[in-house]
């Protein structure tokens, strides 16, 4: 089949490549999604598919699945696929979406028993990895305050590898509505800072790790802000026993939330208890 976009200049093209932008991501409320994984995961949250007459047979898993969805399925060029994509070597299919975040109170009034909150958070593949990490873990939400990266930047979406997809995530919040929001429903907040008082092993060996949390992680270059320290019901370290200088802002991140799930499953942990 002759693919159906062939011009750079088309209107559908141009209004694809600007969503590069925040601002008219902001403006449109739609953002782009890159490569099969993303696409096969934003089924439910796609306006139009974009793929190389190749990349269509490849795939054919993801144009039936948009078809049966009544989601229109136009074959581009190559030339075409790369203007509209970020990366260096795109894997020819780009599906453009609705914005998905949820609104805080719904997260909230859902009593989540296990959240990630971003606090300036700046790096988009930073932001898109813990992302990831929380769903690995089985968090039930991801929290962005106003001070963080946008959630719909490209490099975000793509470090998420789909993850944005499956659970809930609010943006824009500021941290004081975060922490009180989260503290009301009883979730109790810590905040992760290499330089914390409490440490993660001492956490987990005395048996406070099992209820309902929320981790706080921030910044990778300068961690998180006194004042928002100062608003977590306990600063909590992770434990480096060998030489290393430091743990970068995903891994600590695995760590925590990994550590949380694992004491939240436990014997007398939130989630046994819920389960029995």
């Amino acid at each position: 089949m002759a693919p159906e976009l062939t011009s750079l200049r088309s209107p559908r093209v141009i209004a694809a490549r600007r969503l590069a932008k925040r601002s008219f991501r902001g403006k449109e409320r739609r953002f782009l999604a890159e490569g099969p994984q993303a696409v096969r995961e934003a089924i439910q949250h796609l306006v139009e598919v974009y793929t190389t007459p190749e990349a269509a047979a490849r795939h054919a898993d993801i144009v039936a699945a948009a078809r049966d969805a009544g989601i229109p399925v136009l074959t581009a060029t190559d030339e075409v696929i790369a203007e509209m994509s970020d990366t260096v070597t795109p894997q020819g299919v780009v599906g453009l979406c609705r914005f998905l975040d949820t609104p805080f109170g719904e997260i909230v009034r859902a009593r989540p028993k296990l959240v990630a909150v971003l606090a300036n958070v700046r790096d988009p593949g930073n932001a898109g990895t813990v992302l990831r990490c929380a769903d690995a873990a089985g968090a039930e939400a991801v929290v962005l305050t106003d001070a963080s990266v946008d959630l719909y930047n490209p490099k975000a979406v793509r470090a998420s590898v789909g993850s944005l997809f499956h659970l809930p995530v609010a943006v824009g919040v500021p941290v004081e509505t975060v922490v009180g929001g989260l503290r009301e429903a009883g979730v109790r907040l810590l905040a992760a800072d290499g330089a914390g008082e409490a440490d993660l092993d001492a956490e987990l060996d005395a048996g406070a790790m099992g209820g309902p949390t929320a981790w706080i992680f921030g910044n990778e270059a300068w961690g998180l802000p006194e004042e928002t320290r100062a608003l977590a019901d306990a600063v909590v370290r992770v434990p480096i026993h060998g030489r290393a200088e430091s743990l970068n802002l995903a891994t600590a991140a695995a760590v925590c939330l990994y550590a949380s799930a694992r004491a939240q499953r436990a014997p007398g942990g939130c989630r046994s208890v819920t389960s029995s």
